[in-house]
């Protein structure tokens, strides 16, 4: 890549478009390949909010050939248990301490703190963030693709060979390409919390509310807070203390003491949507992470999906561009991804259809569900392995 803080040149082979987690880890596996690639973002700095904060087994597995999985690991809080949950009664309990894998948990990090550990592994392996710059337009032209951007207030053009997307649901590239975006909206509002709280649960385990009213999330994180995720008619833009303290009274356990809430680290309002790119690539023009796939956060799948993503990309693209392989193996990428994001949103789907089950006959129907799966140890462990993406792993598989 190029010097800190040097210009941005007036070509490349492949411009990256978007500095999140997705985007930082295909720089990464690019700049290891020796690819010469351009990586920019809008924001003058990264993200300080924490929003995504579990990393799952096949993720950790996919980003250990980057060099930046010891580091997650070290700043993460380890935890082996996750629970569903109706108010003190619990439906259902999975362990992750027998996966088959070198990391058998859920690794509870927010997602700035993610962003800082993949921005220190890029710079000390030389490569540079575009800071400031946003994508206008994006156009294949004989065979090359052209950018036109904006440079902290300076028109600027760049010409690459490749243009990647990792530039979110409102994507630039996926919208240039003509890709549709298929899905919809859930009508509910959703927050989404960091909070210091008494909690007489512990912090053992990551729990999963099922309420009338729709789903609660409380997860511990390694700075001694916890990840607040829940449904809320009417959110507003920034939730209080008495928001939350609201959320967790109505749907939160009885038992053990009530759970208060001491300090709001920050908070937002979001709304939820499921949509599946129908294609991943267009000729010179591909896309990532939520570019190509938005939805429910039940489950902690969407930046786990994105970050895989950016692995099998950031190899196949690594040989394409150096001869190894001709262009049309990235038609491999969609092959292998999409139906991996595909599964990803039929999973995350499934949990939040059961979270929001609001009839009485909905809700037998549910919880007898899950008793099933709590009584039937192969159901159970498949739900395991899906949820920690390791029956997934055949959608990272690239022959040599």
């Amino acid at each position: 890549m190029h010097p800190i803080n040097a210009p941005i040149p007036a070509r490349t082979d492949v411009l990256v478009i978007g500095a999140g987690p997705t985007g930082l880890a295909l720089s990464i596996a690019l700049t290891q390949a020796g690819i010469d690639h351009v990586l920019i973002d809008r924001l003058a700095r990264g993200q300080n909010t924490s929003r995504a904060a579990v990393i799952h087994a096949h993720t950790l597995e996919a980003l250990s050939g980057l060099g930046v999985t010891d580091a997650l690991v070290r700043e993460g809080l380890t935890l082996t248990r996750f629970s569903i949950r109706e108010r003190d009664r619990a439906l259902l309990r999975l362990g992750f301490e027998s996966l088959p894998s070198a990391f058998a948990f859920l690794l509870m990090v927010p997602q700035d703190v993610t962003e800082q550990v993949l921005a220190r592994r890029l710079a000390a392996l030389g490569g540079t963030i575009h800071r400031g710059v946003t994508a206008q337009a994006v156009e294949d032209k004989r065979g090359a693709i052209h950018a036109r951007l904006d440079d902290n207030g300076t028109a600027r053009m760049i010409e690459a060979r490749y243009v990647v997307g990792a530039d979110g649901m409102n994507s630039v590239v996926r919208q240039s390409a003509g890709i549709d975006f298929d899905g919809d909206r859930y009508p509910h509002s959703f927050v989404l919390a960091d909070v210091t709280m008494e909690w007489a649960a512990g912090r053992e385990e990551v729990m999963l509310f099922f309420a009338p009213t729709g789903p609660l999330v409380v997860a511990p994180l390694p700075d001694g807070r916890f990840r607040i995720v829940a449904a809320m008619e009417n959110a507003p833009e920034n939730p209080g203390v008495a928001d939350i303290q609201g959320l967790l009274d109505a749907n939160g356990p009885r038992k053990g003491g009530r759970a208060r809430v001491i300090d709001l680290a920050w908070s937002s309002r979001f709304r939820i949507h499921h949509r599946l790119a129908r294609s991943y690539r267009c000729g010179r023009m591909l896309i990532m992470g939520d570019a190509a796939h938005v939805h429910s956060p039940a489950g902690g799948q969407g930046m786990n999906t994105g970050l895989v993503d950016a692995v099998v990309l950031g190899r196949l693209l690594g040989d394409v561009v150096k001869g190894a392989r001709p262009d049309a193996a990235l038609d491999l990428y969609e092959s292998l991804r999409r139906p991996a994001a595909a599964r990803v949103l039929r999973l995350a789907g499934g949990l939040t259809d059961m979270a929001m089950a609001s009839g009485r006959l909905s809700r037998f129907v549910r919880d007898a569900r899950l008793r099933i799966v709590a009584a039937l140890p192969p159901v159970r462990r498949a739900l395991t392995m899906n949820l920690s993406g390791l029956s997934r792993r055949y959608a990272a598989e690239i022959a040599p």
